[in-house]
């Protein structure tokens, strides 16, 4: 079963769990942290999210974070690791849920609880709380080939391979696509959620001299952007995230057409305050929560003034501008920058 929530105002907690025991004193919890990726703004930010709330639940006396370039086998061992430390909670963003699948039921047997942020896994003892990935690809799909008039050709640059929030947004950008059979996929490449290697694959395809009439981009935007204002090639429109670089580009660029497609990394907050509620005895009712991705696009008025409001350049380019999940989050945006944790 699972819970759809939207980025709107959250329903309240307490309609979402349903309290099974009390709770434990504040500053006692242990919670360890699993990450894969490390130098992505989005990580970065989620990173930070964790932190942040950990710091604002004062329930949490340390964090025991991994957070490292690694694949399924580097993350099964971090996972293994944590559950040595003894720490009370697990929150994982996997690398490949199948790859993982292991030691995330050892945590269970351990009495570890375990939640997944961002993507899905598939071991049944865990507890997830997502941004719908799948929807997030299909939402800015479809507008991007609305407004390529139905048709042409597309440059789709997806995430990392393996990951399921990869291949959920590979669904949804499928899903859009057969409802335009006259786009064609000029090229998909796979940008591994990295700056560099993104901005290289779009100046390689530039350089082809390919015609394209779109692009879809995983959530590396900006210097998808950058790349076609110094390369002075067609500004066609693009779909990236809700990043402070792209949103800012949105509404500054001359001839830029695109829309940002909301997914916020906070959603590393919001996956310590679930953990904190199962630990307190308030498991949640249904085993999978996601949260509503919105489209801010500049080709009209409203959504202008939508692009206008949620801009901040404050923040790193790279950082979603959602940083905080209503009924999920309680840190302020200074706890969130600041990126200190418990003890820090």
């Amino acid at each position: 079963m699972k819970k759809y929530l939207t980025m709107g105002p959250l329903l309240a907690g307490a309609a979402l769990l349903a309290s099974v025991g009390v709770s434990s004193a504040e500053g006692t919890y242990t919670i360890g942290i699993s990450n894969t990726v490390q130098g992505n703004g989005w990580r970065e930010e989620m990173i930070c999210a964790m932190k942040a709330q950990a710091l604002a639940s004062g329930e949490v006396a340390k964090l025991n974070i991994a957070h490292r370039n690694t694949d399924a086998a580097g993350q099964l061992e971090d996972i293994r690791n944590l559950i040595s430390a003894k720490v009370n909670a697990i929150v994982v963003n996997p690398a490949d849920p199948a790859g993982i699948k292991a030691g995330l039921e050892e945590a269970t047997k351990a009495g570890i609880v375990v939640v997944a942020v961002d993507q899905a896994v598939t071991e049944p003892s865990a507890y997830i709380i997502s941004n719908n990935q799948e929807q997030y690809a299909y939402l800015g799909a479809k507008w991007l080939f609305q407004q390529m008039g139905g048709k042409g050709e597309v440059l789709y640059m997806r995430g990392a391979a393996g990951a399921s929030a990869d291949s959920d947004r590979d669904k949804g950008f499928k899903k859009a696509l057969a409802e335009f059979p006259d786009v064609k996929v000029a090229q998909e490449v796979f940008t591994g959620w990295q700056q560099d290697q993104g901005k290289q694959q779009i100046l390689s395809f530039l350089a082809t001299g390919a015609p394209i009439n779109g692009i879809w981009t995983s959530g590396i935007d900006n210097v998808i952007v950058d790349a076609l204002v110094e390369q002075q090639a067609p500004m066609v429109p693009v779909v990236g995230a809700d990043n402070a670089g792209f949103v800012g580009q949105l509404n500054s660029v001359k001839g830029l057409v695109g829309a940002a497609v909301t997914n916020p990394g906070s959603i590393g907050g919001a996956g310590i305050t679930l953990a904190l509620q199962i630990l307190d005895g308030k498991k949640p009712a249904q085993q999978t929560v996601l949260v509503e991705p919105q489209l801010w696009e500049n080709a009209t008025d409203e959504g202008k003034a939508k692009l206008k409001a949620a801009a901040d350049p404050s923040l790193s380019p790279e950082w979603p501008v959602s940083i905080s999940i209503p009924d999920w989050t309680t840190y302020t945006k200074d706890q969130i920058v600041a990126c200190k944790g418990p003890g820090e």
